[in-house]
């Protein structure tokens, strides 16, 4: 994290072997977190607006009438005056959301980059409002790397890392970027007023970044007046309405089945689910011209194995999201069946993003994650850690990752009330350990059993005992870790 002037940290212990030299980098890391991933603070109020993940705030926030209000954009906001809201740091405890779920803080992330680094002063965090668009969160960062590595670069550590680096050159700037960062990053770097902060750049690792969107945004902004759904959606769909962020998530691949053809939303699509018309518009523009650029080079960490939508359809209003795609041929057109049909091709993804839209260049590096949990998951923090020291292997090698499961959960449950938990990737009850406890460590379980529903398909009927939010783990005898966070809630809620 950033230490204030005038006080000066010692670098953390080296975890390494008697007689072996622990090996830093000594270029300077910033770590951008992804929608949702930096608290708020509203400056009127003196109040935390979003970021305190204790089921007190949870329910205050997405269940009474005017818990989310503070997050709407205001007139003043949507003509360019940000001065209200502040992103005063990175998530320190787990939150949750509609659609999006579980959001894991970025602590062992920037542990790590603090262990990685010549001195913790070389780590930057960006704490950003991830209400607002793209393009003005990209010019705030652009200036605040340019900064950093300019103080880093007069840092007595950064000369004494250099003279014992491998590669005798100035400091460059490394990015870690989740979700929604790897979009802030590459506008900060293509569009964001520095002409030479690409060439000060080492390397980008983007973590779940959606570089095409996702079909999530459409479920978003549809839940005012789509099927019914418990009242938290409602209140992020009112929210994500006034939102310039959310519009730029919206998907800009085929996704849309129209009869026999596939296309991508357009304006009027977008005001028919319920997102507003103009901001749509303005997203559109912005990445036409950021994807009329190249893109700084970068590595793409993909989730995979968790079902995730891809694509929908949209009859009178209503979005019906799906959980597969539609791949292009060589040539640009739709890959068809001999009935010329379009080719339904399920992808997976990490629950939030589909693997061809967080790919936006090869070779990409799958883990089966849940995206909310990328940034801090057991199989990633080992590729970060080797992309930070500047491995080449991890750069250039051949696509890794380990076969793993899926874990697939309602995004919101009520207490004592029974719902489903589906394990994917395997048709083994005997392989998967499973456990669930409460966020604030009050409560936890291993007392239930998976039944097989499917081919690499399995099934357990869960409860939870009281309100709150809950992290699910699952593991197989092979393959990474998956975890997700559930909210309990009340059955009905007062909206007066």
């Amino acid at each position: 994290m950033n230490q204030p002037r005038g006080q000066v940290r010692p670098a953390p212990a080296p975890h390494t072997q008697p007689g072996l030299t622990h090996r830093t980098t000594h270029d300077a890391i910033v770590v951008v977190p992804g929608i949702m991933g930096s608290e708020l603070h509203d400056t009127t109020t003196d109040q935390v607006i979003w970021g305190i993940a204790t089921p007190r705030w949870l329910t205050r926030a997405w269940l009474s009438p005017k818990g989310l209000a503070p997050l709407h954009l205001t007139p003043e906001e949507r003509i360019g005056d940000y001065s209200r809201v502040k992103a005063r740091r990175l998530l320190q405890t787990p939150v949750w959301s509609p659609f999006l779920r579980g959001i894991e803080p970025y602590t062992k992330l920037v542990n790590l980059a603090e262990e990685c680094a010549a001195h913790p002063d070389a780590v930057k965090t960006f704490p950003y409002d991830w209400r607002l668009p793209v393009a003005v969160n990209a010019r705030r960062l652009a200036q605040e790397a340019r900064d950093h590595l300019q103080n880093w670069l007069a840092h007595p550590a950064q000369a004494t890392a250099r003279r014992q680096a491998l590669e005798d050159r100035p400091a460059r700037l490394v990015f870690i970027a989740h979700s929604m960062g790897g979009l802030v990053t590459n506008a900060a770097l293509t569009l964001g007023g520095d002409n030479d902060l690409a060439a000060d750049t080492r390397g980008i690792l983007t973590l779940g970044t959606p570089f095409q969107g996702s079909v999530v945004a459409a479920n978003i902004l549809n839940a005012l007046q789509g099927a019914p759904l418990p009242l938290p959606h409602s209140r992020l769909a009112a929210a994500a309405a006034t939102m310039p962020a959310v519009h730029e998530l919206l998907p800009r691949f085929r996704c849309l089945e129209d009869g026999m053809d596939v296309r991508r939303l357009t304006t009027a699509d977008v005001d028919e689910l319920g997102g507003d018309k103009e901001l749509f518009a303005q997203a559109q523009h912005f990445f036409t011209t950021l994807y009329s650029r190249p893109l700084p080079q970068q590595q793409p960490v993909v989730g995979i194995r968790q079902d995730t939508v891809q694509s929908l359809t949209l009859t009178q209003g209503v979005v019906r999201a799906s959980e597969y795609c539609f791949i292009p041929t060589a040539d640009g057109e739709l890959s068809r069946d001999p009935n010329g049909a379009p080719r339904r091709i399920p992808m997976w993804g990490d629950g939030t993003v589909h693997r061809g839209s967080a790919a936006v260049s090869t070779p990409t590096i799958p883990i089966a994650a849940q995206h909310g949990a990328l940034a801090s998951n057991k199989k990633a923090l080992p590729l970060i850690e080797d992309f930070l020291l500047d491995h080449d292997a991890l750069i250039r090698g051949p696509e890794q990752g380990d076969d793993g499961i899926g874990l697939t959960v309602p995004d919101y449950v009520t207490p004592d009330a029974g719902w489903e938990c589906v394990i994917t990737g395997t048709d083994e009850p005997a392989d998967i350990e499973c456990t669930i406890a409460a966020v604030d460590g009050n409560w936890s379980s291993e007392d239930f059993s998976f039944d097989i529903v499917d081919d690499d398909r399995l099934s357990a009927r869960i409860s939870l005992p009281d309100t709150g939010l809950y992290r699910i783990t699952a593991k197989a005898d092979y393959g990474p870790e998956v975890t997700q966070l559930v909210f309990a809630g009340p059955d009905q809620v007062d909206d007066e």
